[in-house]
């Protein structure tokens, strides 16, 4: 592809000799014969740092934000911005041809994702999926590392949607995307708002900042599905330029449900005169539903027909995800790591269950350390019986996460266990349930992995409850 498209949408400030460029890349260890090299500054690398070798490497052009005297350089305003635009020109513009419907929210994306793919599938639309859990094209599935994707990447999926006749693709979209740009030259046709709690202050630094990049999508769309009974709705449809419709329970709402009922295997309520049922049990799963619902409905679709398809819609991984275990009480994984994704799966959980409410938690390593004793508290207000232990300690002592969160749970009513070892923390949750129990294994979710120091170690906790369930 000729320098000049690829080029296309970007404001250069220097000026350049047009070439044959053969791909495009940010990272030194995909450096290629013919390609083009962009300069990302990153938190660890400058990439500028690299240009010059990348020349010598085989980069036919080098795409900097500052000068470095090199021949083959060209100036923009920002590499990541560039980089995601490149991307795309790369792949022949492919998102323009499809309807793309974004996601951002602390709590709750992933989910309302799957819904919104289940949903077109029931009313027979062929769609693709970016999110946190996996990426789709169709039916075929790619394993993800990010909830949005590099850019790359993304827009190789695209490509791939399109060539595959799709005209509909749903995406989590993450704020530390916003912030890199990653998303930069896609237009959505819908932008959703599930939620706002704390997260990511660990890299965003501040609450005002972690909204101020998840706003980012609603100046971006042409129509907008935003939460009506949470406080940060109203600053995410303020001063937008999209047709907003809004949902909720407890605040007037274009979607509102009314008359809910809750059953351990889904919630039932009404809504504009149909009567929802949606086979995810839980209170948020209320806001889930309602969220699909209008996203679906803002592309065209009829309500009626959109709340018959939502019925078929299925439980997905690790979002209180019920294992089968032949025992007499349940044992379920959620991937909730936050003091409110971990209140909400609790409140599901709290109300199918029959007897004792065992909890199961840990906190991530290198990451916002303020969450850990709000944690800490949440688990034992709504739990009978809480098990800390270690959950992806990364470089951190497992030892010391645990004495943060245990000090949220001084003076609290709840039994509480510590066992640094999570393997031993399970076995110890499932000796001890009793007959109409829910044990709640928290954080790991759709995860396989357990991040210890900088290495990644196979951890599936399906397997790992089905081989102490067989030994007991």
């Amino acid at each position: 592809m000729l320098l000049s498209e690829l080029l296309k949408g970007i404001n250069i400030l220097s000026e350049y000799e047009d070439r044959e460029i053969s791909d495009v890349t940010d990272k030194t260890h995909k450096i290629s014969e013919g390609c083009a090299f962009v300069c990302v500054v990153g938190a660890r690398f400058d990439g500028h740092s690299f240009a010059e070798n990348a020349v010598k490497e085989g980069a036919k052009a080098v795409i900097v934000s500052r000068d470095l005297g090199l021949k083959e350089q060209i100036l923009v305003e920002n590499t990541r911005e560039a980089y995601a635009i490149m991307c795309k020109n790369l792949c022949g513009c492919a998102v323009d041809k499809l309807t793309v419907i974004g996601i951002t929210g602390t709590n709750g994306k992933t989910t309302t994702a799957f819904v919104i793919k289940d949903i077109l599938s029931s009313l027979g639309i062929k769609s693709g999926l970016i999110g946190t859990v996996k990426n789709m094209v169709g039916d075929r599935e790619f394993h993800t590392e990010l909830t949005t994707p590099d850019p790359y990447d993304m827009h190789a999926l695209f490509k791939m949607m399109v060539d595959d006749g799709i005209k509909y693709c749903v995406m989590e979209t993450s704020s530390q995307a916003f912030h890199q740009m990653r998303l930069a030259g896609i237009h959505f046709e819908t932008g959703v708002f599930t939620n706002l709690t704390q997260d990511h202050l660990d890299y965003h630094g501040t609450i005002e900042e972690y909204k101020r990049c998840k706003k980012t999508l609603f100046l971006n769309c042409d129509k907008a599905v935003i939460n009506a009974d949470d406080e940060t709705g109203a600053y995410m449809s303020d001063g937008i330029t999209a047709e907003v419709k809004t949902y909720g329970i407890n605040t007037p709402c274009d979607y509102k449900a009314e008359n809910a009922e809750f059953f351990a295997d889904r919630v039932e309520y009404d809504l504009n005169g149909e009567r929802v049922i949606f086979n995810i049990p839980g209170g948020f799963s209320v806001y889930n539903s309602l969220c699909a619902i209008g996203a679906v409905c803002s592309l065209g679709f009829g309500f009626t027909e959109v709340v018959n398809a939502i019925s078929d819609a299925s439980t997905v991984k690790g979002r209180l995800e019920l294992l089968k275990t032949n025992t007499d009480y349940g044992v379920i994984i959620d991937y909730a790591h936050t003091p409110d994704g971990l209140e909400k799966a609790l409140n599901a959980v709290r109300g199918f269950t029959k007897g004792r409410v065992i909890t199961l938690f840990g906190c991530g390593g290198d990451r916002d350390k303020t969450k850990r004793p709000k944690m800490g508290r949440m688990a034992t207000d709504l739990s009978d019986i809480v098990v800390v232990t270690t959950d992806n300690p990364r470089t951190e002592d497992p030892d010391e996460i645990i004495k943060e969160i245990l000090i949220g749970t001084v003076g609290s009513k709840a039994e509480v266990i510590s066992i640094t070892d999570r393997s031993e923390a399970i076995a110890y949750a499932l000796k001890i349930a009793k007959a109409g129990d829910t044990i709640l294994l928290a954080g790991k979710g759709h995860e396989t992995y357990q991040v210890i120091g900088k290495e990644r170690v196979h951890y599936d906790e399906r397997e790992v409850v089905a081989d102490i369930l067989s030994k007991m």
